[in-house]
């Protein structure tokens, strides 16, 4: 079969392999929509360490092609949407009821890039398909299913490390893609004032859409300060979705004392923090630093969608650029690659 993605590290392109066989618990899939993400571009830069001849891809919805003869709730045919976590639910930090479901460590549930080709191909692979797999209903479309995946359940994720509740006043770093979730999760969980630290025009006017109240620019000074001016003092939570390894120490000079720095960001390998004592008032501020990767499963996927479902938000105004053909994979990639301004996300759109 025919794939597209790291060659080598900064090379990245299509790639012949086998088809995937399907184990017992299993599903085979052929995607019918596809998302690139900005791990995947880290990933073929070397980011998350070497990679070679290796299929890129973990957000997508598909259709079974083929189910092992243990799975019992899909069959050939049906139309499916992928979490890009599928964790092997045996696995022991599962068992120890680790609520991120990473079954063999650190971010051992995304078997996409980490250990395993991805979904960027004529057939991929999901094991524990029963586990792992979710039907589409008919009333979603397919490309509001997609951003469920990583862009919904990553962004909704941080706001649940962050604890957020009623009324507080949040700071979100980053209006990508998984930034622009945070805000809309973050107007669910309630917050009273969210303020954004971003600068692109079209990320800005979603942001607001999603329930920005004030947008704070690097162009227009310190975001320390800017914040602090905002808030009237610091804030509640401050919630890291972009930016480099000093995005950290600004984030704690935001947030009050026994507030929660909740970090989402996906850092480079070479990456070393800093965090001058004072800043975290001598490590007696009481403040909570967090981070991790979104769950897996099933279950959660289950829920965003119910969260569509009922029009408590609408993920597809992420989308900007739409591309049709598998071929086009290669196009949506080295956009995503590039970011120019107007970007926020792509997706490809495939018919068999």
């Amino acid at each position: 079969m025919k794939g597209y993605g790291v060659i080598k590290v900064g090379r990245p392109g299509w790639l012949e392999k086998e088809k995937p066989v399907a184990g017992p618990l299993d599903a085979i899939i052929r995607p019918t929509v596809l998302a690139p993400c900005s791990s995947d571009t880290h990933s073929m830069h070397g980011g998350a360490g070497p990679k070679e001849n290796l299929i890129l891809g973990h957000e997508a919805v598909g259709e079974v092609v083929e189910t092992g003869s243990m799975v019992r709730n899909f069959k050939p045919g049906d139309k499916v949407v992928v979490p890009c976590v599928t964790p092997d639910w045996t696995g022991r930090y599962i068992q120890e009821g680790k609520y991120n479901a990473h079954d063999n460590g650190l971010m051992g549930g995304f078997k996409f890039l980490l250990s395993k080709d991805g979904t960027f191909a004529e057939f991929f692979h999901v094991n524990m398909a029963d586990a792992n797999l979710v039907g589409l209903p008919e009333n979603i479309a397919p490309e509001a299913a997609l951003m469920t995946v990583d862009m919904m359940s990553t962004g909704f994720h941080v706001v649940e490390l962050a604890d957020v509740s009623y009324g507080e006043t949040v700071v979100v770093i980053g209006i990508g893609p998984v930034g622009l979730m945070a805000v809309a999760g973050a107007q669910l969980k309630g917050a009273g004032r969210i303020i954004v630290v971003g600068t692109r025009p079209n990320c800005v006017k979603i942001a607001k859409e999603y329930g920005a109240n004030d947008v704070v620019s690097y162009k227009d000074g310190d975001i320390v300060e800017q914040v602090k001016d905002l808030a009237g003092g610091k804030a509640d939570k401050v919630i890291i979705a972009g930016g480099n390894a000093a995005t950290l120490t600004q984030a704690i000079l935001m947030v009050k004392p026994t507030g929660i720095v909740s970090n989402v960001n996906y850092y480079d390998a070479a990456d070393t923090f800093t965090v001058p004592a004072p800043t975290w008032g001598l490590g007696m501020a009481n403040i909570d630093i967090r981070g991790g990767f979104c769950p897996g499963g099933a279950v959660r996927i289950e829920k965003l969608i119910n969260v569509i479902k009922h029009k408590r938000i609408d993920p597809t105004k992420l989308i900007t650029h739409r591309f049709d053909g598998f071929e086009k994979i290669e196009d949506a990639f080295m956009l995503m690659d590039k970011k120019p301004p107007d970007l926020i996300k792509p997706a490809v759109f495939i018919k068999w």
